[in-house]
């Protein structure tokens, strides 16, 4: 995976499922079987690939904490505004 840029973190916890079982859902709130899932047939191409490959990626390595602190901080900036 190429180098992690913070706008793609943002997307992972400001935009959701475009489809299948978890439409809606945040990219960061799919559960891992389903990533799990994806990782043994393959990830879509595209943004949408691209998303769900990195949240998988960001649990398999116990860093959802990262997810979890930029979602309170960009709540503070929001609430702030």
């Amino acid at each position: 995976m190429d180098q992690l840029k913070p706008e793609l973190l943002i997307e992972l916890i400001t935009k959701t499922m475009p489809f299948g079982k978890y439409k809606g859902t945040l990219y960061c709130n799919l559960p891992v079987t389903y990533l799990e899932w994806f990782a043994r047939k393959g990830f879509p191409d595209g943004k949408t690939g691209m998303l769900l490959h990195t949240v998988y990626e960001i649990k398999l390595n116990g860093l959802e904490y990262l997810l979890k602190e930029l979602k309170q901080e960009l709540g503070k900036q929001n609430h702030s505004r």
